[in-house]
């Protein structure tokens, strides 16, 4: 395609938020009529290179960007999402961007409404011009019936199935005049195995008629299936660009999550082959993180990653076992089963739990370290009160006493049990954390996202905080994560969690491809099938 001039090219494109560099150099080019996958692995950087394409608030809100966008040939600087539609660039975004009190029909037209005269505008001028309702109609249906969907343009939006609203949000794209270039980020997430199917069939049309597709995904069996070329970044940096059919979904896996990890000694210890904690036919209501059936055994003393992409159902096992979101199945602990969708039995039973969401849902941000640390002892295993006659009151000099102990314990740098927990940085807010869990004396603990937002130093010190748990008090620790390379630091096996099932679970030390593999959903045998 060395004759053909490129679409869109992305030349050394870098950007930082607040002195952290999120991209060290990528670039891209996209021809006509192609369709063009972009891979990586969660946090490599792909939502801020379309951030920046797209010209989303964020980037120009954070400093803007370095690099060179250039549009059939000619640089360009996107600055707003208007700069990218005049330029013919669509976006059908991961968070969907419709209004549910909409029809479809208002939804797909919104902005860009057909007009026509009425008795008033031939008078007054072309400001009273009307709706051209029928219009509206018609070109809703076209843009339905090139997805191949059955739905009724006047329907409205609130209430459709997932699937049936990323459509919409495809259609309302399709339907753009002047598209030159059309961004797909995870289409296919949301949708069920024939939805994505039909998905992959339209792009194919539309590419065809010479738009030009970017395809974001980490399903590696819809590239190979459907793409001409892809680029690789990992870790905010350019990895590769190469022909599909040059490569196939092994290489490609290595390329995404491959890296120089420290595999610790600590791999090669004996695990327990008593289980703690059996989990069966598990499912969770979490939106965006549905769990759909997980089956997994936890070994009594072992670090148990649970890992996987982004809204595959990682996080959803911990926060369903803990009652914050509706479950069903059974959890077995300790040869007990647990009353599902009741906190309060969870944490009766010395279950731990870290939450992903230590500022919204871990912390109160305004109290002090040391209540931080006891309100869940307090008010579940009635620990840390004293009774004066009928009337309990907290024991401070016992709150006060554990905190300390914590401090010292976890290393957490403050000026005191009683400093506001909103002042500390995220390193020692995520330890305290980590403190109000062990307060209530846990037999296990589940770490969501551990070192989400923190500081590498502090992503250091957290991590061997938890293996110090693990190899000198013999707690079982369950760390979910989005980041591979941390839980093959200091895990002894891990759970790779894929379209909410357990896709399968290796040793800490297996390969990158393996890995890889597991995350898109791709076993070995498939990979040698395929």
């Amino acid at each position: 395609m060395e004759n053909i001039k490129p679409v869109l090219e992305m030349i050394d494109i870098k950007k930082d938020y607040y002195g952290n560099q999120v991209l060290k150099g990528v670039s891209l080019k996209v021809f006509p009529g192609e369709i063009h996958a972009l891979v990586g692995e969660n946090g490599a950087g792909k939502s801020t290179l379309m951030n920046i394409l797209f010209g989303m608030p964020v980037i120009s809100r954070t400093g803007s960007y370095h690099g060179t966008i250039k549009i059939d040939g000619q640089e360009m600087k996107i600055e707003t999402p208007a700069d990218a539609l005049k330029a013919g660039i669509g976006m059908v975004h991961q968070e969907f961007m419709l209004i549910p009190g909409f029809t479809i029909e208002e939804n797909i037209k919104l902005n860009r409404e057909p007009l026509k005269d009425n008795v008033f505008s031939k008078i007054f001028g072309k400001s009273l011009k009307s709706l051209d309702y029928d219009k509206i109609t018609q070109d809703t249906q076209a843009a339905l019936d090139q997805l191949g969907m059955d739905m009724d343009p006047k329907r409205p939006v609130e209430g459709l199935p997932v699937g049936y609203m990323q459509f919409v949000e495809i259609a309302r794209e399709i339907d753009k005049t002047g598209v030159k270039l059309l961004v797909f980020d995870e289409p296919t997430a949301v949708l069920t195995e024939s939805e994505a199917e039909r998905l992959l069939l339209t792009m194919k049309a539309l590419s065809r008629k010479g738009i030009a597709i970017l395809f974001i995904t980490h399903r590696l069996e819809e590239v190979m299936a459907s793409s001409r070329h892809i680029t690789v970044i990992r870790d905010g940096q350019f990895v590769k660009y190469m022909p599909t059919s040059d490569t196939n979904v092994v290489e490609i896996a290595q390329l995404m999550v491959g890296r120089e990890v420290e595999v610790i000694e600590r791999h090669k210890k004996n695990l327990s082959e008593d289980t703690i904690m059996e989990i069966k036919d598990l499912h969770v209501d979490m939106p965006g993180e549905a769990v759909k059936g997980v089956d997994l055994n936890i070994k009594k003393g072992e670090i148990l990653g649970i890992g996987g992409l982004a809204g595959q159902g990682k996080i959803g096992i911990a926060n369903g076992i803990m009652g914050l979101y509706h479950s069903s199945g059974k959890v077995t602990f300790e040869q007990r089963e647990i009353k599902l969708n009741n906190p309060k039995d969870a944490i009766a039973a010395q279950i731990g739990f870290v939450s992903e969401d230590r500022r919204g849902v871990g912390l109160l941000l305004d109290e002090s370290i040391a209540l931080n640390m006891v309100v869940p002892s307090i008010q579940n295993q009635k620990r840390f009160v004293k009774k004066l006659g009928p009337i309990s009151l907290i024991d401070q000099k016992a709150v006060t006493e554990n905190a300390e102990r914590y401090i010292k314990d976890l290393d957490i740098r403050c000026t005191g049990p009683s400093q506001n927990v909103r002042r500390l940085s995220g390193g020692n807010q995520q330890k305290v954390c980590i403190a109000k869990a062990l307060t209530g004396r846990p037999k296990i603990i589940f770490v969501s996202e551990p070192t989400r937002g923190i500081d590498i130093g502090a992503k250091r010190l957290v991590l061997d905080t938890l293996v110090k748990l693990n190899e000198e008090y013999g707690l079982t620790v369950v760390i979910t994560s989005s980041e591979l390379a941390e839980l093959r630091s200091v895990c002894d096996r891990i759970a790779i969690v894929t379209e909410g099932k357990v896709a399968g679970i290796l040793p800490a030390g297996e390969s990158d491809a393996k890995f890889g593999l597991l995350m898109s959903g791709i076993t070995e045998t498939d990979s040698m099938e395929a």
